[in-house]
């Protein structure tokens, strides 16, 4: 594949999101469109017939175009095809992510007023039917059969499903009988609830303009992309870096999209990206830095290889030998990889420019749909997020926005309508002017490409008014070879302290040399010489940090955060407030507010208040 990224402005596509679909399905009917990893294939044609069949159950049921139809399962063929027929009917999906926990898929579902939900079969069986009494219809993404039916006109369509397909198509389905009516720009095509970073989900309303606005800048992007490109979908579809990069735009270019079906962990990915080789990679930072750290960093750290990197014809010969390996283990047919979603590391993103892997960083939102700045592999800054997406203004709120950094904000046709059923909220984060306030701050790396330096709800203050970014100051400790996660606090604080989840293979490694015994890992980081060594990590980051940046005290803990546990967004961010809470009773040691000196100190504040 060649580049030539085009991100002029232009007017957006005539053709509708509906017809797009419909032009995919025809245009590739006896090619393959969907495959579980290491399991069943669809062709397209099967895919146009399965949506045939539930537009018949939409209609029979009742479902007008405008209704929500809700979706929560993981990435699979039935996954797609619904959502597929959901937006191709004019009805508006609503993709839930299946991590979610019961009690947050019930309030989404009844929040939406979803007529209809599609779940997976592991999603469906803890959830409480008597907490979604609007719902009318829960069908299986497995099969598309009745998990609940409060519709007696669907329960009369499913059972005589066949016959009514017979009659609308006596002469069998072919490919001149699929044909969708387009929905208007400005008219709803999504809610999508964010997992976020702050502990709540909110509704974001997308209309079709802004998924067609992100089609446009795929086509720029990926412009020589062929049908029956191999794609390999592991970000969830229900977020919408997902969606639009490793499905709907590769499903109306006739790509071939394998869906790991199953917990994408770094080994799984990393053996899936070797079987299938595909042409474009789309990850976030977290599984690109663990791929690397585990399976490429520990070699460089050997005397031999450290020697010849320092000379400069061997260490030249022997970057491109590392840099072409890593590619082949990546694939070997890949354009580039798109990194996004969450901040970067910058150690990471320093090797990979070193040894000229072909990778290029985005920058987005959910409320955009998400596309709000990219750049590709030919003309990518180091350390930036690249430049405005086609038709999309951005912007940073500050005097001097190459030096001073500011909130970044952004106009264009990817920014959302608002959030479902919350105009208050929609009013703080979209001005008069249409600027969305995406809550990030930046500033511009020679007045064009974007450089994020931290979120502007996740910054506070010392007691003594000096300001923390908790961000940057997690991305240098989480570029040790000791520290797996961490989370800077201190809000009202005399000083910053963290909270730091070790790299436990590195510390077994550790220990063995040093010969400390231990049991198991929480008595590992019990041990005095574990903590010094983790402390010394913290000290030399500390040097290059202004005072009240320091990290004075710091806290190790057993622990792993995952989307799964609830302390990482699907995009691998850290969800600050949960975390918070999580480890309040540890927050509370750091800063000996649990002795009884702390206590009786705060009793006599309030007697005196």
């Amino acid at each position: 594949m060649t580049t030539g990224y085009d991100r002029s402005s232009c007017p957006l596509p005539s053709k509708g999101i509906q017809s797009l679909i419909a032009d995919a399905l025809r245009d590739n009917w006896d090619r393959e469109a969907f495959t579980e990893y290491k399991g069943a294939t669809l062709l397209f044609r099967d895919v146009a017939e399965r949506i045939a069949r539930l537009h018949i159950l939409f209609k029979e049921t009742g479902i007008m175009p405008g209704d929500r139809i809700a979706i929560c399962g993981r990435n699979s063929s039935g996954w797609a095809v619904a959502c597929l027929a959901i937006m191709s009917y004019g009805a508006v999906a609503v993709p839930i992510l299946h991590e979610f926990k019961p009690d947050n898929i019930h309030h989404i579902i009844n929040h939406c007023e979803a007529r209809m939900f599609f779940a997976a079969k592991h999603i469906w069986d803890h959830l409480v039917p008597d907490s979604m009494p609007a719902v009318e219809a829960v069908l299986s993404l497995e099969s598309f059969s009745v998990f609940l039916s409060r519709n007696s006109a669907l329960d009369s369509a499913c059972s005589g499903l066949d016959g009514l397909f017979k009659s609308l198509f006596p002469n069998g389905f072919t490919k001149d009988d699929v044909c969708f009516t387009d929905a208007d720009p400005e008219s709803l095509a999504m809610i999508n609830y964010t997992s976020g970073s702050t502990g709540f989900s909110k509704g974001v309303m997308l209309p079709c303009r802004s998924i067609l606005n992100n089609r446009l800048f795929s086509t720029r992007a990926m412009y020589d992309f062929q049908a029956g490109y191999e794609v390999l979908s592991m970000l969830p579809m229900a977020h919408m870096y997902g969606f639009s990069f490793e499905f709907f735009y590769e499903f109306t270019k006739g790509c071939h999209i394998y869906f790991l079906n199953r917990l994408p962990s770094p080994r799984i990915i990393f053996e899936a990206l070797g079987n299938i080789k595909p042409r474009l990679i789309v990850s976030v930072p977290l599984v690109i830095e663990k791929i690397v750290r585990k399976n490429v960093m520990p070699r460089l750290e050997k005397p031999l290889m450290k020697f010849l990197l320092k000379l400069p014809v061997a260490g030249n010969v022997m970057r491109r030998k590392i840099g072409q390996e890593l590619v082949s283990a990546f694939g070997g047919r890949f354009f580039e990889v798109i990194i996004g979603g969450a901040a970067f590391s910058h150690e990471v993103e320093q090797f990979l420019a070193s040894v000229n892997f072909p990778y290029t960083v985005g920058y987005g939102a959910t409320e955009c749909g998400p596309i709000i700045t990219y750049q590709d592999k030919g003309s990518f800054v180091q350390g930036s997020c690249g430049v405005p997406a086609p038709n999309m203004e951005v912007r940073i709120l500050s005097s001097d926005p190459q030096n001073i950094a500011g909130e970044i904000v952004c106009k264009g046709p990817n920014v959302m309508l608002g959030y479902y059923k919350d105009p208050e909220y929609t009013k703080q984060v979209i001005d008069e002017e249409g600027w969305f306030h995406t809550g990030d701050i930046g500033t511009m790396i020679d007045g064009r490409y974007l450089k994020i330096t931290d979120r502007k709800k996740e910054i506070f203050k010392l007691s003594t008014g000096k300001y923390i970014a908790p961000q940057v100051l997690e991305n240098k400790l989480n570029e040790s070879d000791f520290i797996n996660n961490s989370i800077v606090i201190g809000a009202n604080e005399k000083f910053a302290s963290a909270i730091i989840i070790p790299t436990f293979d590195t510390l077994h490694f550790w220990c063995a040399k040093h010969r400390i015994h231990y049991e198991n890992n929480s008595e590992m980081i019990s041990i005095p010489e574990v903590q010094k060594r983790i402390q010394e990590e913290v000290d030399i980051i500390n040097k290059d940090l202004a005072e009240h940046e320091r990290i004075h005290r710091i806290r190790l803990v057993n622990d792993e955060w995952t989307p799964q546990t609830g302390e990482l967004s699907q995009t691998l961010k850290l969800r600050r407030a949960f975390v918070l809470k999580k480890y309040e009773n540890l927050c509370r040691d750091i800063y000996n507010y649990n002795n009884k000196e702390h206590k009786e100190e705060e009793l006599n504040k309030k007697k005196h208040e």
